[in-house]
């Protein structure tokens, strides 16, 4: 695999995660640097992480974790989707999903990279480089992450309270997207 085929791995696997940023950062009524970063590290490290657990791991996990990937996915951006929803409805003090704190960004980066943990097996297929590989892929990922989340914070501070609805809307599409896609392919 050349690193051309690399890059374009790179960028499919990221925009989950880019659309998750981008929910992320409609929400924070303040954007700063940091929350960019965190987003970016989070999702990175996470796209990172999968492949190497999917070539570690092998086939025959993998054919148990794909039966199943859409749902994990779908469910628990489905759930964070709709918990945004209700604390913009329902009014909460807190930040509405700008929330950059360990267990949200926990859950939403390991929704996001699920499907990292199938290109990592089948990188074990092909004559790869994976730590070169998963390097591209984390790094590509960190910076589409955290471009997201200064785009969503450009178009929140425009939607004003209506954010958390738009992020929490953004979050259960893009769980149906993965339900969707992997239920028809």
């Amino acid at each position: 695999m050349g690193f051309f085929e690399l890059l374009l791995i790179s960028v499919g696997l990221a925009m989950d995660a880019f659309a998750v940023s981008v929910g992320k950062g409609m929400t924070v009524k303040h954007i700063r640097p940091r929350h960019a970063l965190i987003a970016g590290v989070w999702f990175g490290a996470f796209q990172a992480l999968m492949p190497i657990l999917g070539y570690y791991v092998g086939q025959s996990f993998a054919e148990y974790v794909v039966s199943v990937d859409h749902w994990v996915a779908f469910g628990l951006l489905s759930l964070i989707g709709l918990n945004m929803i209700r604390e913009t409805v329902w009014g909460d003090d807190e930040e509405h999903s700008g929330d950059f704190g360990f267990r949200p960004m926990l859950i939403m980066a390991i929704a996001t990279s699920i499907d990292a943990l199938a290109v990592g097996v089948s990188m074990a297929f092909l004559d790869v480089n994976v730590w070169y590989s998963v390097a591209v892929i984390g790094v590509v990922t960190l910076l589409i992450s955290a471009a997201g989340v200064y785009l969503g914070a450009a178009f929140g501070s425009r939607l004003g309270t209506k954010a958390g609805i738009v992020g929490g809307i953004i979050l259960i599409a893009i769980g149906i997207k993965i339900l969707v896609e992997h239920m028809w392919l």
